[in-house]
């Protein structure tokens, strides 16, 4: 059952969430809820003005679904995922992380709904939606406190105590560590089939270190998010019939940050999610580059557009991204399981 049980949450995930595309991609089409393409990004994406977007709800009811069906069987077999969560600290992150990652869907639902139907291109400001999102981060650490979060472990070093003493700084550290990577998926999501392809390589290699670490509330977690990833994927890849929206890429970086504190590993994101934070840092140079010398670093930024830029079609980009999502997984599940 234990082999099995992330199994039926990645099936029921993926089942869920293609499905749905039958019924939510036509009533994204009938409420007028398509993408509108601004003016600085490549030309040719003008072709996409009008997808629906705000499609990662599919994801969201693919990922909540599969989970609640899961724990129902997995309760009435008497299986490990069931019993794992009746101890306090496991239903507290586990709990948390699936909280922590809908509100910054409902965050980037928010943004997209402003874009959408007020008409206003850039949705929230800066300043609103940095606020809001330090601040379901803040909460989120408050509750894995609470739930008895007391040490993070780091490869190599063993346990640190985050309870004390310089330990303590851990927290302040983890709040931007959340913020960024939570933004910086928000980022990937530039092309057809990008942020869920990357996800999907993220989810699965947490999959399989959650089961070598025998911690099964995170390993179905991660089955649910692949799932749902993989199920998405057929509406969202080249050419894309709807687009995830900030609804969804902000819920993928909220659920891949909740995979990394789930399995009390935080630091492995930094390894599985490096595509994530190597495009973030593209914009980050790209605009600090300019600043200082008034030219661009690279051709467009995030990098995926440099590429495109650089004449690489979409697909060409998906699978260079996600081979080297892959690099940094097989490092991540190494550091996981013998560092």
């Amino acid at each position: 059952m234990k082999i099995i049980t992330p199994i039926i949450a990645a099936v029921i995930s993926f089942l869920i969430t293609f499905l749905l595309g039958y019924i939510v991609i036509p009533f994204l089409h009938k409420l007028k809820f398509g993408q509108t393409i601004l003016d600085i990004g490549p030309k040719w994406h003008k072709d996409k003005q009008g997808t629906p977007t705000m499609g990662g709800v599919m994801m969201i009811a693919g990922v909540i679904v599969a989970l609640a069906l899961t724990y129902t069987v997995s309760a009435i077999s008497n299986g490990s995922f069931a019993n794992e969560l009746k101890d306090k600290y496991r239903l507290g992150v586990f709990i948390s992380g699936i909280v922590m990652a809908l509100c910054m869907a409902a965050i980037g639902f928010f943004d997209d709904y402003i874009k959408v139907v007020k008409k206003r291109n850039l949705g929230l400001t800066a300043r609103q939606k940095t606020f809001l999102q330090f601040a379901v981060s803040a909460g989120y650490l408050i509750s894995l406190n609470l739930a008895g979060m007391k040490t993070t472990y780091i490869p190599f070093l063993g346990d640190l105590d985050v309870s004390r003493g310089f330990g303590l700084l851990f927290w302040v550290v983890a709040l931007f560590f959340i913020y960024g990577f939570t933004n910086a998926v928000n980022l990937t999501d530039g092309l057809d089939g990008l942020a869920s392809s990357v996800t999907l390589v993220v989810s699965c290699a947490f999959l399989l270190v959650a089961g070598k670490l025998f911690n099964f509330s995170t390993n179905v977690l991660s089955a649910a998010l692949a799932g749902a990833c993989a199920g998405f994927i057929i509406w969202n890849a080249k050419p894309a019939k709807v687009f995830m929206g900030d609804t969804g890429s902000m819920f993928l970086g909220g659920m891949v940050v909740a995979l990394s504190f789930g399995i009390d590993r935080p630091v492995l994101l930094i390894f599985a999610g490096c595509l994530y934070f190597i495009e973030a840092i593209s914009v980050m140079l790209q605009v600090a580059y300019y600043k200082k010398t008034k030219k661009r670093l690279f051709k467009m930024a995030p990098l995926h557009h440099h590429f495109e830029m650089s004449g690489w079609s979409e697909q060409s980009v998906v699978l260079l991204f996600s081979a080297i999502t892959l690099i940094g997984c097989i490092i991540m599940f190494g550091l996981a399981i013998f560092g």
